[in-house]
């Protein structure tokens, strides 16, 4: 891991892990904020009739701890997914800036929101960083590559051999047809 890495990672966990133990700690003060999005989501997720307290401190535990992963660079990639996926809600529910009264509360929640969702998007660059290791995809694209070369040089070969064979097959009815007095294939 690179020195940048080893700086980067931890300073953008702690953000998530911050955000996280907020929401664990204390989902009854951000329960009421939720509520709508839960509304929302309720039925097309199929969370019955789970709490949203509930609700929120398991985003704030996914948060927390996945943060805390990505932070000590264990399962980065997929920990910065479940950061990702877990700030987003975060950011819907929290700073509604279109739903503010006040010029001020809505300019004030506009920022948080955008700063959230820069979280969010350093969180998605992290998801698709492979430290210079070529990715799943690039492996994938090569093996099936490779695969068609060996194909191709295995048909080569294949029909060389074939070539061969026939080749040898007739020198022997050649050489048959000699010693038996006639002439074959002449």
């Amino acid at each position: 891991m690179t020195i940048m890495r080893r700086l980067a990672r931890p300073l953008l966990a702690a953000a998530f892990v911050d955000q996280g133990v907020q929401l664990v700690r204390r989902p009854g003060d951000h329960a009421e904020v939720w509520s709508p999005l839960v509304e929302q989501v309720r039925q097309p997720l199929g969370l019955g009739d789970t709490s949203t307290a509930t609700l929120v401190r398991a985003d704030g535990a996914a948060m927390a701890v996945s943060a805390l992963l990505f932070g000590l660079g264990r399962l980065p990639r997929a920990s910065a997914l479940v950061m990702a996926a877990s700030m987003a809600p975060a950011a819907v529910a929290e700073h509604a800036f279109w739903r503010a009264d006040s010029v001020e509360t809505r300019k004030q929640q506009r920022t948080l929101f955008l700063k959230d969702l820069a979280l969010v998007g350093a969180a998605l660059v992290s998801v698709v960083d492979t430290e210079g290791r070529p990715g799943l995809s690039w492996r994938g694209r090569r093996a099936a590559k490779d695969a068609s070369r060996a194909s191709k040089a295995a048909s080569k070969v294949a029909r060389r051999e074939a070539r061969h064979a026939a080749h040898t097959a007739g020198r022997e009815v050649r050489l048959a047809g000699y010693r038996a007095g006639t002439k074959v294939g002449l």
